[in-house]
């Protein structure tokens, strides 16, 4: 399957199953995940990081940041819901959360 394809049930399953912290939103075909920080001085820098990692990427999150508070939300608007591209941003964000990126 093509990295820009939407997801099958089961491939979604799947890519869930190894993706820490990520969950399905009932409301649309994405996935989203809260992560929170010391303060706000670390909450901008892990977007920073992110946001970095996206534009090489050519594939940008949905987010908000409240202090130490930042919501993602990945879903593909050319397919219109989750693609391959989504998980592996996804496992690209949890290694920078992570500090291993």
């Amino acid at each position: 399957m093509a990295n820009h394809d939407k997801l099958t049930d089961q491939e979604r399953q799947t890519a869930l199953s190894d993706l820490a912290g990520w969950a399905l939103l009932a409301d649309r075909d994405a996935i989203s995940r809260r992560f929170v920080f010391g303060d706000f001085n670390e909450a901008f820098g892990f977007m920073t990081r992110v946001a970095l990692e996206a534009e090489k990427r050519d594939h940008h999150p949905e987010w908000s940041n409240v202090y130490r508070t930042v919501d993602i939300v990945l879903t593909s608007h050319d397919v219109t819901g989750l693609s391959h591209r989504d998980v592996t941003l996804a496992k690209a964000i949890n290694a920078i959360a992570d500090g291993s990126n």
